[in-house]
């Protein structure tokens, strides 16, 4: 009969695969870095696999560590469920929790009222981001617990809500009239939405020109309920003065917006566990988050 797991070692193993690196991870699991490696080693002979490749930039995951990762975080989260019904929170916690512009006006108000309430004791500080600044953050220890909108291929996190991605313009449509389409759009160039939406205009040989790129949100639809560009928002990001492209107009179909939550690797219980199942509640329209 197999030996069980050691939690600790899982614990450590998440913090490596979050920030790539023993160091950091050693700080973050209040271990020397020695004490890190050694646990990792008997990890790694209990398994019989090598899960890291270090070099001198980091930890790198192996495909035997990949396989792992997720596996790993779902025993943390049973044992935190475990452990959460019998011990009770602590008076006063806090959580670092971060969501993406594009969806900030929207979640947070469905959201964070209803938590405040049922859980006054708990002081949530938000951050609002790109997602890649956000996953940055989330690395480096930053943050607890982010949304994040997935990309195009690389899927990844908890996924709790999929809704269309539209083209919208201003109310008068009169930026339609252009013969080169006026195109606001996220910015950097990276973004999964950025790169779906001027792929597909380039697909179907749709002239056209950016001329707002932000990381802002606010600015990013002030353009567009301004008439100076078309843009691209998840059903759930539309605001009074904007209105859907209609299909008549030739504009080629957008990826679906995917929301999916991630944690840090010691946010799989307790007062984490909660917020993010509240979200789940609140803003999520699957039957239950989805973990690869």
């Amino acid at each position: 009969m197999h030996l069980p797991l050691d939690l600790d070692q899982l614990r450590t193993f998440c913090a490596i695969a979050d920030c790539g690196s023993f160091t950091e991870a050693s700080r973050r699991v209040n271990k020397t870095q020695p004490a890190v490696s050694v646990q990792m080693k008997r990890l790694e002979q209990r398994l019989g696999v090598t899960l890291f490749v270090r070099d001198g930039h980091g930890a790198t995951l192996t495909s035997a560590g990949e396989l792992m990762q997720a596996r790993a975080r779902r025993m943390l989260k049973l044992n935190a469920e475990i452990v959460d019904l019998f011990v009770s929170h602590p008076p006063t916690a806090r959580i670092r929790f971060g969501v993406p512009n594009d969806y900030a006006a929207k979640l947070l108000p469905a959201v964070l009222p209803g938590f405040n309430r049922a859980f006054p004791a708990i002081a949530v500080e938000v951050e609002c981001f790109s997602t890649p600044l956000l996953v940055s953050a989330l690395e480096h220890g930053e943050l607890d617990l982010i949304v994040i909108t997935q990309g195009v291929e690389e899927h990844y996190g908890e996924l709790f809500r999929i809704e269309p991605l539209r083209w919208v313009m201003g109310e008068t449509g009169r930026v339609l009239e252009e013969e080169i389409l006026p195109l606001a759009c996220a910015s950097p160039s990276g973004s999964s939405w950025r790169q779906d939406a001027v792929g597909q205009l380039n697909r179907i040989g749709r002239a056209f020109r950016i001329v707002v790129a932000s990381s802002d949100a606010a600015a990013i639809v002030g353009a567009i309920r301004g008439d100076l560009a078309v843009g691209y928002l998840p059903d759930s990001g539309l605001v009074p003065g904007l209105v859907i492209v209609p299909e008549s107009e030739g504009l080629p179909p957008l990826i679906d917006a995917r929301l999916a939550l991630m944690r840090a690797s010691h946010a799989q219980d307790g007062i984490y566990d909660l917020l993010a199942r509240h979200i789940v509640d609140k803003f999520g329209n699957l039957p239950a988050a989805v973990t690869p």
